[in-house]
């Protein structure tokens, strides 16, 4: 289980994390989600011990990922695909980071096979393609058998193949209870894979839930000229509209009357619309748009 809680970092007077929160559970995977500059990577390397914290605090299996004696075999980590030697081969790669956490060199032809580079196995690592690099990471991360999987976008430069063999190798990691939180901004595949979503925007949690709930929609969504006049007209008409990060409101509530409460008032509309049901891509830019972090 991963926890993280109230975890900020400042840099100075800039702050890329502020006061976040939210829990990954075994059995199931989450995708944690955000533009670039969110501050997505931040919390993942306070998560896995890169970057202190300045506050709050980030734990896999009740303790910080510093603290775990052997973290390889609680945590399989995969940041950055591209860091790995260039000069040495897959099979070496593999090797050398089986003797670091302690387990039997016959893990490291099950891991080969496993993610389909056996045939590739002798060759240098400079010489795979970005999707074998991938495949080599995800070895590495479930080399020591790990209960979590942290991956940062993890099916860059892979081909529809090798993105539907990742998916199904998550979704069985999941199922048999391991706990898996993955960044990507191909949010098609992300929809298709998880069944949770952390959303980041500006440094903080903008949306936490099931995939189910988040993208169920419902009543209108509404954008006006005046957010804050018209967030009080229809808090005056007793509708309870719910802010949105791009500056919408969702309103449990028609279109019609979301439109009268808001003439009554002179509010200005930009946007009037009932809710259906978006896609991920829609409910992510409602949720990171610019006009998010100003409302």
């Amino acid at each position: 289980m991963i926890t993280v809680e109230n975890l900020s970092k400042r840099y100075g007077s800039t702050t890329a994390v502020h006061d976040v929160s939210f829990t990954v559970e075994p059995g199931s995977i989450t995708g944690f989600l955000g533009p670039n500059g969110a501050g997505k990577s931040t919390t993942l390397r306070m998560l896995t011990g890169l970057t202190p914290p300045t506050s709050g605090t980030a734990t896999i299996a009740g303790k910080r990922y510093t603290d775990l004696p052997n973290p390889g075999r609680v945590v399989g980590v995969m940041l950055d695909a591209a860091a790995q030697h260039p000069g040495r081969t897959g099979r070496e790669t593999l090797q050398l980071n089986a003797s670091l956490l302690g387990v039997p060199k016959s893990r490291v032809e099950e891991m080969l096979a496993a993610v389909g580079l056996t045939g590739a196995a002798k060759r240098r690592v400079g010489q795979y393609s970005l999707g074998m690099r991938q495949r080599l990471g995800i070895a590495g991360a479930l080399l020591g058998d790990p209960a979590v999987l942290i991956l940062d976008e993890p099916a860059n430069g892979m081909d529809p193949e090798g993105i539907r063999w990742m998916r199904g190798l998550l979704q069985d990691f999941a199922a048999r209870g391991g706990t898996v939180i993955l960044s990507s901004h191909l949010l098609g595949e992300v929809q298709a894979t998880v069944d949770r979503l952390v959303v980041i925007g500006g440094g903080r949690i903008v949306a936490n839930g099931s995939l189910e709930e988040l993208l169920a929609g419902s009543g209108t969504l509404v954008r006006g000229l005046d957010p804050s006049g018209l967030h009080q007209a229809l808090t005056v008409a007793g509708l309870q509209p719910e802010p949105l990060a791009s500056g919408s409101f969702r309103v449990d509530a028609t279109a019609e009357q979301v439109g009268r409460a808001a003439a009554a008032h002179g509010q200005i509309l930009l946007e009037l619309r009932e809710s259906d049901g978006a896609g991920l891509e829609e409910l992510f830019f409602q949720l990171t748009t610019p006009a998010a972090a100003a409302a």
